[in-house]
């Protein structure tokens, strides 16, 4: 997942409309999160295709990424990029993996805690802060990392920008043409194959995350090499709305063919017309705050979905409460992502940002 562009350029100037989207798409992913623990057959889920907001993620991920730093990587040099991308990106990841130690200790629904010795609780927390996959946990279905589930996106992010780093920023337009024509007809398999685009966050789909990503972010590069920015008056309401619909489709048969084209061509049609679209004045702030919270919103909500999850299976509440736990945890949920913004993911930044500029 990618970050504000205002922080990545280090300016002003960014796509306020696209930092909007961004928290639209983080928000599905935790409505959906709560949802298939409530339908695990998907088709009775309304936000059944929720997972879909990884592959919107890397796509935009790629546009941010080309937009920031294409013209000026070979200046900055590699080591600076790396640095950069670490200050933005890797605090949450060990927040997120502090919150999911705490929650396996602390779950009043689940022993699971009891299944591990300290040594394979200290591997397993520093897989997760290091993001080095490990699917060791059973019970929690062999995620890649057992303590903060979403960190299986962020590890294919770091892959996706060191490749860019090292090759994508150095091809030429035809060759990366060539490479997501590759990349389309790699995705078409995997969506095949599996009848979804879910894959990527377990030991058994690892590799399909690396398809999903190796699709979504040249899309993004491409959106900005091309310059194919549509021009639109569309706004942040109408393309949040267009950007859900994808969300909340049907759950049908040849579902894995409408994902695949949703990622193909949806989603890089969106970022498109979002960085495209005018916004108007009295949404901005809505925009601002919606991709402010988005990375943190994303990276801190699973411990409590975890919580929820052995809640759900244990006690077995009734759809009438259940609704006003889900509506009442997506909102505690969004207010904490906004206190782990502004207390911790903020100064954490800023105070690396002025260290890494005194040691210059």
């Amino acid at each position: 997942m990618s970050n504000n562009l205002a922080d990545v350029t280090g300016t002003k100037k960014h796509f306020a409309i696209l930092d909007g989207l961004r928290g639209v798409a983080a928000l599905a992913v935790v409505i959906f999160h709560f949802m298939e623990w409530v339908f695990t057959d998907f088709s009775k889920n309304f936000i059944g295709h929720g997972y879909l907001a990884v592959d919107f993620f890397f796509c935009l991920s790629g546009f941010v990424t080309a937009y920031a730093y294409d013209y000026r990587i070979q200046k900055i040099g590699l080591l600076e990029f790396f640095k950069a991308r670490l200050i933005r990106l890797h605090p949450l990841v060990v927040l997120g993996s502090v919150l999911g130690l705490l929650g396996f200790f602390l779950d009043p629904y689940s022993s699971e805690a009891n299944a591990y010795g300290i040594g394979a609780i200290i591997l397993l927390f520093l897989s997760s802060v290091l993001l080095i996959p490990a699917p060791m946990m059973e019970e929690r279905a062999f995620n890649l990392f057992g303590f903060n589930a979403p960190s299986w996106s962020l590890f294919w992010e770091y892959i996706a920008n060191i490749f860019y780093a090292l090759i994508l920023s150095k091809i030429n337009r035809v060759i990366l043409i060539v490479l997501l024509i590759v990349a389309a007809g790699i995705l078409s398999f995997v969506a095949y194959r599996a009848g979804n685009l879910l894959g990527g966050w377990t030991g058994s789909n690892f590799l399909d995350g690396g398809a999903r990503v190796f699709y979504s972010f040249l899309a993004g590069i491409l959106i900005f090499r091309y310059n194919l920015i549509i021009r639109n008056k569309f706004g942040f309401i109408i393309l949040g709305i267009f950007l859900m619909l994808a969300f909340v489709m049907p759950v049908l048969k040849w579902s894995w063919l409408t994902e695949l084209l949703i990622v193909l061509i949806y989603f890089p049609l969106i970022v498109s017309l979002g960085a495209g679209s005018t916004l108007s004045p009295r949404l901005k702030t809505l925009c601002e705050f919606s991709g402010n919270i988005s990375y943190p919103l994303y990276m801190t909500h699973y411990w409590a979905i975890w919580i929820f999850g052995h809640y759900f299976t244990s006690v077995k509440p009734s759809i009438k409460d259940l609704t006003f736990i889900i509506i009442g945890g997506v909102i505690f949920l969004i207010l904490f992502a906004y206190l782990v913004m502004r207390f911790f993911d903020v100064p954490v930044r800023r105070h690396l940002n002025r260290k890494k500029l005194l040691a210059e």
